[in-house]
């Protein structure tokens, strides 16, 4: 073989690893289908567009940057956060996050009831839809039955309703 040849079986063989490194697995799979970073990107952009931060240019090395921007949170649901608040009042809180959607209580024994009960509840989506909201009630002798859970899902999701009818006078 000659110089030439060598020089381009070198550079191709160069070309094949580099892009095999950038796919998930597959060789070429993910380069051209956008990966986790390429997903990263677009919400970036997204998010910028929504905070009215168009105009700075983003370059090519932002794909490549791990920074996000602090003010970009998990949207939740006011009435859904509020309604499992109130629904779950008789429950002591031990940790909310809003930023997140996460609620976690304390065992705590309903109004009339016997059974003590503790709650880990989600709302991961800013939409007042029953597929935002997912909650998890435990009791001191395991989990609590599928229609106590879906009794204060129901419970929550109608208060979420009132407040919503409330605020906006319909």
């Amino acid at each position: 073989m000659t110089l030439w040849g060598n020089f381009r079986v070198t550079v191709l063989l160069g070309l094949i690893l580099g892009l095999s490194g950038c796919g998930g697995g597959l060789g070429m799979g993910n380069w051209f289908q956008g990966g986790e970073r390429s997903r990263a990107a677009a919400a970036e952009i997204h998010a910028r567009e929504r905070e009215g931060m168009v105009g700075r240019q983003s370059t090519v090395w932002d794909l490549f940057s791990n920074a996000q921007s602090p003010s970009v949170t998990v949207e939740v649901n006011r009435y859904l956060w509020n309604a499992a608040l109130e629904t779950l009042d008789f429950l002591p809180v031990q940790s909310v996050d809003p930023f997140s959607g996460v609620i976690v209580t304390g065992f705590g024994t309903p109004p009339g009831g016997g059974r003590a009960y503790r709650a880990a509840v989600l709302i991961n989506d800013p939409a007042l839809d029953a597929r935002s909201l997912n909650v998890a009630l435990m009791t001191s002798s395991g989990p609590a039955s599928r229609e106590t859970i879906r009794a204060v899902e129901d419970a929550i999701l109608t208060r979420a309703r009132q407040l919503r009818v409330r605020d906006r006078g319909l």
